[in-house]
């Protein structure tokens, strides 16, 4: 199977207003993307992962690329990273389930001119993409503080990219969920792995952090409001 799915333009030939790859890798929610918004951006192609998802952005150069945050092969940042090495011009709309400030601050660094919750309707995600397509920075409501906040001083962001950097994406997965004081046994059960799998990725959270206990990565997480 071809992870990077070609889009055929519409009938009459013409793309049916601006240009879009969406990267995601649940096959489900790209396709009910496209089915929602697809009378009215041409949606020309589709991807999963890093790898597919620079291939297909360098290939056909969309107006906008709907970005995922958390995609296997090095999550959206990545794929910012490699795509904007060579076409600098090309406008990411991060799209994502993820509220975390690190997250949204994270793909904004990396060159994202926006970035919205896939609570968004249609109606507003097909402006948003408009928008960024022309140029601004579009966020959700409350997104948009984790911003101002990053440019104020209020976040140190700084911190958060370099520590959360050392940790790969299961690890951060643990981290919120014991922020969140869940226990071992809830974890497992949460992320479907074993008990002794939780036990070393806190292990190496704790570790890479260089905090001794889990009231300390508590706090650690809470201070950067990712809880």
């Amino acid at each position: 199977m071809n992870p990077t799915v070609p889009v055929e333009p519409s009938e009459s030939g013409h793309p049916a207003g601006w240009r879009v790859v969406v990267v995601d890798d649940h096959a489900m929610f790209r396709s009910g993307v496209r089915h929602d918004i697809g009378g009215r951006v041409h949606v020309i192609a589709e991807a999963e992962d890093v790898p597919t998802a620079v291939a297909a952005i360098l290939a056909g150069v969309p107006d906008v690329v709907l970005l995922d945050v958390h995609l296997p092969g090095g999550g959206g940042t990545e794929v910012l990273k490699q795509v904007l090495a060579l076409e600098p011009e090309v406008r990411f709309l991060a799209l994502s389930v993820s509220d975390a400030a690190e997250d949204v601050i994270g793909v904004i660094r990396a060159g994202a001119r926006g970035y919205v919750t896939k609570s968004i309707s249609a109606d507003e995600l097909v402006e948003a993409i408009g928008r960024v397509a022309e140029g601004d920075a579009v966020f959700s409501p409350r997104l948009a503080g984790f911003v101002l906040d990053a440019f104020s001083g209020a976040i140190d962001v700084a911190s958060i990219d370099e520590d959360l950097d050392r940790l790969s994406q299961r690890e951060r997965e643990v981290l919120r969920l014991i922020a969140r004081g869940y226990a071992y046994k809830e974890i497992a059960r949460e992320l479907f792995i074993s008990i002794k799998t939780v036990e070393t990725h806190v292990s190496s959270v704790l570790r890479k952090l260089q905090l001794s206990n889990r009231h300390q990565l508590t706090r650690w997480a809470t201070d950067r409001k990712l809880v």
